[in-house]
């Protein structure tokens, strides 16, 4: 069976059987000789060809001999290798089944002059020779009167339609298993981490490994409008990871969204980040489904006293303590520093242990005048602390830029989670469908 140029190829025995009124004998007349064999063309034959004939070269059957009896019936079996037309279709390949005509008759007479008769309903295929692609049915056959236009003489036929059904295992396992597989490293392109830079990479092999397997049955296939089911499989899968490969664009940019960028919507937040991260189970480095989230509180203040610090410690209290004593020795006209120093914060205590001077905490709007005025290093304490809150300030816009990217890189991997789920469930139907065509 060429599907391509749709011709079927088969290696048949004709047997034709009539009766020759002029070829009788009396057998006791010839030591009871009844039948006797002679090339076939030395007697009449009728013109039977086959009507559907695609063979360039219109060649009849080999010239055989005939058996002719005593009786007068001439029998002629004689091998052919016809070429005949065959309408294929290919809606369900590999699991498609073909039904090929050979349909019979004369090319001269007319159904006045002679008459065709099937001598068996079906076609004998006890020495029929399996093919590996093709299972042979059956071969029923039927007798036809067909009136031409062109004529008004009836004129019978007979056709053979020859039953065949494709074996797919050749195909399953070198087309369909292999882009079966393919097919489910696509939504595989979803787990890989963003960072990795082979998600894009990845579709575009799938794709054009896809397009490969595509080309390969596009050459078997004859050229017509009923597309292959094999190819409307390969169709889908490729539009899926098309559609998987632009997905996966998009979800890496949102997955790149810098420090500039917009916050997290309220809704995605609640939506993706809550609800739809807990079902998909995708949880931040160190969280797990069972553990609750943990939660960012006010840190605990740290301090740190190595011995040195501890003596210089000591030095700055007792000359501070000596300090306070000339101070409420001088005049209280002297200007005073102001102990409290309010910070954006609010939460913690800052100290200075120098020299001459210390800063003790307070409340928001009072004032203990502790330190003397004519301290020298108090004229630095007002840098300081504008240089700390800038310094606070930077630290708190970083965490805070930090945030947002880490929360658009949670959305985009929720994202790659939902897809992957819904790319699975979709490969695996198509797979199922696919594969009950087969049963």
């Amino acid at each position: 069976m060429d599907e391509r140029n749709q011709v079927l190829t088969a290696y048949l025995w004709i047997r034709q059987v009539w009766v020759d009124a002029y070829l009788t004998w009396d057998k006791d007349d010839y030591d009871g000789i009844d039948a006797i064999r002679i090339p076939s063309s030395y007697v009449w034959r009728p013109d039977i060809v086959l009507y559907n004939n695609a063979d360039d070269q219109f060649t009849g059957s080999m010239d055989t001999n005939v058996v002719i009896r005593y009786d007068g019936q001439v029998m002629w079996d004689s091998p052919a290798i016809t070429k005949s037309s065959c309408k294929v279709d290919v809606s369900y390949f590999p699991f498609d089944g073909q039904q090929c005509r050979l349909t019979f008759g004369s090319w001269t007479y007319n159904g006045n002059q002679i008459d065709l008769l099937n001598g068996l309903d079906t076609g004998d295929l006890t020495d029929f020779v399996e093919n590996v692609e093709w299972e042979v049915l059956g071969m029923p056959a039927k007798r036809n009167v067909i009136i031409y236009g062109c004529c008004s003489e009836p004129y019978p036929d007979i056709t053979y339609t020859l039953l065949l059904k494709r074996r797919a295992s050749f195909y399953i396992f070198n087309l369909l298993l292999p882009c079966i597989m393919i097919s489910f490293l696509a939504p595989l392109g979803f787990y890989l981490p963003a960072d990795s830079g082979e998600k894009v990479s990845l579709g575009v092999t799938v794709l054009l490994a896809l397009t490969v397997f595509q080309l390969l049955v596009a050459e078997s296939m004859p050229p017509s409008e009923n597309v292959p089911l094999i190819g409307k499989y390969y169709i889908a899968t490729m539009t899926m990871i098309t559609a998987s490969t632009a997905l996966t664009i998009f979800i890496m940019n949102i997955h790149h969204c810098g420090p500039g960028a917009k916050p997290v919507p309220k809704w995605a937040k609640k939506f993706i980040l809550q609800y739809m991260a807990r079902l998909f189970f995708v949880h931040e480095v160190g969280e797990s489904c069972k553990s609750p989230k943990r939660q960012l509180g006010h840190l605990p203040t740290v301090q740190v006293v190595s011995g040195r610090a501890a003596k210089e410690e000591q030095k700055a209290q007792t000359m501070q303590d000596e300090s306070d004593v000339t101070c409420r020795e001088k005049s209280p006209q002297q200007d005073l520093v102001p102990q409290t120093l309010s910070i954006a914060s609010g939460q913690q205590d800052w100290k200075e242990t120098g020299t001459r001077t210390k800063l003790e905490h307070g409340r928001e709007g009072q004032q203990h005048p502790q330190v003397c005025a004519k301290t020298p290093c108090l004229c630095h304490h007002n840098s300081l602390l504008r240089n700390v809150e800038y310094i606070a300030n930077c630290f708190r816009d970083q965490k805070a830029a930090q945030k947002r990217s880490g929360e658009w890189k949670k959305v985009a991997k929720v994202m790659d989670r939902i897809f992957m789920w819904i790319f699975f469930i979709m490969v695996f139907f198509m797979s199922v469908l696919i594969m009950g065509k087969a049963i």
